[in-house]
């Protein structure tokens, strides 16, 4: 375990649940157990920088091959978050004033990796009169200085739906701007508790018809129904948000959400179809996507789109 997350149990997505499952996954949910050296040296220096990730606090099962090949998931703002979505590992509570020194370590770390692409994310910070905004902006100034040639995508929350914190973070200007919904509206308040699906449709459309390159998820198996979720494609296609991610969402303990059905490899390559036929750009669908699972790969979508924008 990393220093960042010291105090919580081993993560379960390296097999080691903290109580005993009611069912075994199936067969098409495997995940790469962490054993080649680029791992453990990753691990090392994250904990050397005194920096979080998503991918260990809130236990993605992509850790192990993520990882392996030097892709992980920066969380800035801290690791204790002031949301309590039912879906999340990551701890909730009173967290810590906001690190001035953090922005820094982050473009060290990542100026070390030499990637082509990145994603950073953040706990929610309702307790910041800018939802974390300008510490947002600050990041990326760094990360951006550091790494000129990669491409970077943040993943934020809804800034309580404020869009002058969201045009704070645009104009540090990332690559991508993502904010996800999570699950379908009718599932909305018990999954994510503290949001609001009106808010995350307002600065998902107020960043894109900024001209940012946007990007939303949803997780699939909390009880939505396939129709619902076409419904969300659909709406989205209209935002014009350019890329989509949908995973299986995998219950982290026996204290979140269950797991209401697995949903089928063949269930998401037709959601990933109609998502195109739609028009949106680029989904990313299959049980063990996330948000920034393969995310690395689209840096030269990414560069696309903002070229046929005319975007810096």
């Amino acid at each position: 375990m990393i220093s960042s997350d010291k105090g919580k149990a081993p993560l379960p997505v390296l097999g080691q649940d903290t109580a005993p499952r009611k069912r075994r996954h199936p067969n098409w949910i495997k995940v790469q157990m962490p054993t080649k050296p680029t791992f453990f040296e990753l691990q090392k220096r994250v904990e050397q920088l005194e920096l979080h990730t998503v991918c260990a606090s809130a236990s993605c099962p992509n850790i192990g091959e993520c990882w392996s090949r030097r892709a992980l998931t920066i969380m800035i703002l801290g690791d204790i978050c002031t949301r309590s979505c039912r879906f999340c590992d990551v701890a909730t509570g009173r967290p810590l004033p906001a690190d001035p020194d953090e922005p820094e370590r982050v473009a060290t770390m990542l100026g070390e990796l030499d990637l082509e692409h990145t994603v950073i994310t953040c706990v929610d910070r309702d307790d910041l009169s800018d939802g974390g905004a300008a510490h947002w902006a600050e990041t990326i100034t760094h990360v951006k200085a550091a790494s000129p040639n990669m491409t970077l995508e943040v993943l934020t929350g809804d800034f309580k739906g404020n869009t002058d914190d969201v045009d704070t973070v645009l104009t540090a200007n990332p690559d991508v701007f993502s904010h996800n919904l999570e699950t379908v509206p009718r599932l909305s308040r018990q999954v994510r508790v503290q949001a609001s699906y009106p808010r995350s449709y307002k600065i998902l459309e107020h960043a894109r018809n900024r001209d940012a390159v946007t990007k939303t998820g949803l997780m699939l198996g909390l009880g939505e129904e396939i129709g619902e979720v076409r419904e969300v494609i659909r709406e989205l296609a209209k935002m014009r948000v350019d890329i989509l991610t949908l995973g299986q969402y995998l219950q982290p303990s026996q204290r979140h959400m269950p797991i209401a059905r697995y949903v089928t490899p063949e269930e998401f390559a037709e959601l990933a179809e109609f998502a195109t036929e739609c028009g949106i750009e680029r989904t990313e669908s299959g049980p063990l996507v996330r948000s920034s699972y393969h995310a690395d790969g689209q840096a030269q979508m990414i560069r696309d789109i903002r070229k046929t924008r005319k975007l810096s």
